[in-house]
């Protein structure tokens, strides 16, 4: 059975730990590599911001990048998994389920799954190799295939534009 347990928030959160890894200029960069610079990020997303939950946010990252980069397989993420539980309570509108140890990472776990179930491979990594960004494709064609059309999309037109002209 098929459970799903996130939120669009959750997504959010997903996306965008997902994504603070970019290029900039031409360099890797990680936004979240120094605890303190990392602080405002976990308060914007409303994380704890204490060093357990920055360190496993940081591992769970690592891990889900991996994943949908093909890298890795799902069971990595039981670690980050291992403290989470869900308890049911019976109410008049049927059974709600609480999540338990709902930290950032088991949140982003848990929101790549909720899309796996609901939109196999719409989360995936930007098709410009020079770029580290991920996207969530919410087109109805699940065509697209870059981080953003204006920067990515236009760069990776504008290559094979030049290449033509070039080769011909």
């Amino acid at each position: 059975m098929d459970l799903t347990l996130s939120s669009a928030d959750d997504e959010e959160l997903l996306l965008d730990l997902l994504n603070t890894t970019p290029v900039i200029d031409g360099s890797p960069t990680d936004t979240l590599a120094d605890h303190r610079a990392a602080a405002p990020w976990l308060t914007g997303h409303g994380l704890s911001t204490s060093r357990d939950e920055w360190q496993t946010l940081l591992r769970a990252r690592a891990i889900l990048q991996a994943i949908v980069r093909g890298e890795e397989t799902p069971s990595a993420l039981q670690p980050i998994l291992a403290a989470a539980e869900l308890i049911p309570t019976a109410t008049e509108a049927g059974v709600r389920w609480q999540l338990t140890a709902a930290t950032g990472a088991v949140r982003a776990a848990l929101a790549w799954d909720g899309l796996r179930i609901t939109g196999p491979g719409r989360l995936r990594p930007c098709a410009n190799t020079d770029c580290h960004l991920f996207l969530i494709d919410r087109s109805k064609p699940n065509t697209a295939r870059w981080c953003s059309m204006a920067v990515c999309g236009n760069r990776m037109k504008a290559r094979r534009h030049h290449s033509r002209n070039r080769a011909g």
